[in-house]
């Protein structure tokens, strides 16, 4: 089984950079925040990458 992506949108601050690097898999909500919408669009190499591991205030997280 694949693990998900998702965003604590408590801690999210809208940075953008998650959206920014993987559009495919992030996007702002209705209030500004990020969220995952799609995590198989990209692999857990990609997102690690390019959107856990580059996160400020690392509030992107890993569910099984």
């Amino acid at each position: 089984m694949a693990k998900k992506a998702w965003v604590d949108q408590a801690e999210c601050i809208s940075c953008g950079l998650c959206v920014d690097n993987l559009p495919d898999v992030f996007r702002f909500d209705d209030s500004g925040k990020a969220e995952c919408f799609d995590s198989l669009a990209a692999t857990e190499d990609e997102i690690q990458a390019n959107a856990v591991d580059i996160c400020p205030v690392s509030c992107i997280h890993w569910k099984e």
